[in-house]
């Protein structure tokens, strides 16, 4: 990675950051943690949360429709993929997980942190 990317890619979680902020003040996320709390969801490596159990499933969805619109937006102000996005954005949520929560790596395999 050049210098040119690193930098990029500092203000992009900076941007990010600031983002995920805002996403926690919208109100979704006493519900997505609610849901990880209980075990009935689980985040995954790409950004989105994923139901663990089918009870959470409509909830997870209007969850993650929001965080859809929440990265559709950053990447279009940064100029990437929305994918990149949710990764960047994947990796903040996974730091400030507790123990004991559910997080779905790239392979498919669930782990506890």
């Amino acid at each position: 990675m050049n210098l040119t990317n690193i930098t990029r890619h500092v203000f992009l979680v900076m941007t990010l950051v600031a983002g995920l902020s805002l996403a926690v003040s919208q109100g979704y996320a006493q519900s997505a943690e609610s849901l990880r709390a209980s075990g009935q969801a689980g985040e995954r490596w790409d950004g989105y949360l994923e139901a663990r159990d089918a009870s959470a499933k409509g909830e997870v969805d209007q969850i993650n429709a929001q965080r859809k619109e929440l990265y559709t937006e950053r990447a279009k102000q940064q100029g990437i993929s929305v994918e990149e996005v949710g990764k960047v954005y994947a990796q903040q949520i996974f730091e400030k997980l507790p123990k004991g929560s559910w997080f779905k790596q790239p392979n498919g395999q669930w782990i506890q942190k």
